[in-house]
């Protein structure tokens, strides 16, 4: 994650391993591409780079390679901007900063520093025992899939498997038992360290949850409407069941039907994280469109957004633009008033939205 004029530099000094990649790409020198994050995407762009540099003018070289803009952990982006939250949207590249933010080494340096701590207090024995054999193993790859999946309301249940998968992975820790209680600590530590950073968006995050709860309460399914004006209605009901029976064996079958009980535990769940999907689709729609109507080739799948390389700068102006004009509306306040609306019968009970922060 560097600085423009850094990710340049670096590029400059390995130009000739450019070269050799794409002249003879399992030669003795061209092996450069291999060590990449995404080889095979790596290995395009050295080929790419050299027909340019072939050409006799890379400035007017018809590049044929996408080249996508990429949101920092989108979801949390729209939380921060949701909830105003300045040091959560300072981890997530909302805020002007001199070098790019990563918010997955930014949670990893929290948990560092809780585990550290931790591993000094004498006073819980078991905790300090198991800090200590975490502390190794605290890096940006073990927290990222927790902090990815934070924002689709991850259980401790799910981050502690999660973390478990990743000390499995590294051949961290033998001992099956030892690994589950230092990934359960880790897990839990984890989840504290999101809630130390992003303050006012788990604020939204619960109120979320909370506005879903009341109107599950009534036997009713969570609906709203997107900014672009989409309806949206949470389809999660009880299942039915239907019970065959055969001369080897019984068994029995699970099917969808709208006139059955909502399922409140999972209406209430899912409903946060499909707000924040709903709020992401309305930008990349905003976007998509502005780059249509300036003549700019756009795909988009999530919060990946691709273009040519020659019209990424101006894409990119697009998808700023579109972010700020979307939440330069009251988001939350209008969600709070359209729920009063809908549920007439609760609306005394759904609490107003949390204080915004800074």
């Amino acid at each position: 994650k560097l600085p423009m004029d850094e990710r340049r530099a670096w590029i400059e000094d390995r130009v000739h391993l450019l070269e050799e990649a794409a002249r003879d790409p399992l030669g003795p020198g061209g092996g450069f591409w291999l060590d990449a994050e995404d080889p095979w995407q790596c290995l395009a762009c050295c080929f790419e780079i050299e027909r340019a540099r072939a050409s006799g003018d890379p400035a007017t070289y018809m590049c044929r390679l996408p080249v996508h803009q990429d949101g920092s952990c989108n979801g949390l982006q729209h939380y921060a901007a949701l909830g105003r939250d300045e040091a959560g949207g300072e981890q997530v590249n909302l805020m002007p900063r001199e070098r790019p933010g990563d918010v997955y080494t930014g949670i990893a340096n929290v948990l560092k520093r809780i585990v550290a701590e931790d591993a000094k207090n004498p006073e819980d024995p078991e905790t300090q025992a198991l800090a200590i054999a975490l502390a190794p193993h605290v890096d940006r790859k073990l927290v990222k899939q927790t902090v990815m999946t934070s924002v689709y309301g991850v259980t401790h249940i799910g981050a502690r498997q999660q973390i478990q998968n990743r000390l499995k992975e590294r051949d961290a820790v033998e001992d099956e038992n030892l690994r589950y209680k230092m990934a359960n600590y880790a897990a839990r530590r984890t989840l504290d360290a999101l809630a130390n950073l992003f303050v006012n968006a788990r604020d939204v995050m619960a109120w979320l949850a909370e506005c879903a709860r009341v109107v599950c309460s009534q036997g009713r399914a969570v609906e709203w409407t997107t900014p672009l004006g989409l309806p949206v209605v949470q389809p999660y009901r009880a299942k039915s069941q239907k019970t065959i029976r055969t001369l080897v064996q019984s068994f029995v079958l699970q099917f969808d039907n709208d006139e059955n009980s909502v399922a409140k535990a999972k209406q209430r769940s899912a409903f946060p994280p499909n707000f924040i999907h709903s709020i992401d689709s309305a930008h990349m729609m905003k976007t998509a469109l502005a780059c249509h109507d300036a003549g700019l080739t756009f795909a988009g799948v999530h919060d990946s957004f691709w273009t040519h390389a020659g019209d990424v700068p101006e894409m990119s102006r697009h998808i700023r633009e579109k972010f700020i004009e979307l939440h330069s509306e009251p988001l939350l306040e209008m969600l709070y008033e359209e729920l009063k609306e809908k549920y007439p019968e609760c609306a005394h009970e759904i609490p107003p939205p949390p204080l915004m922060g800074d």
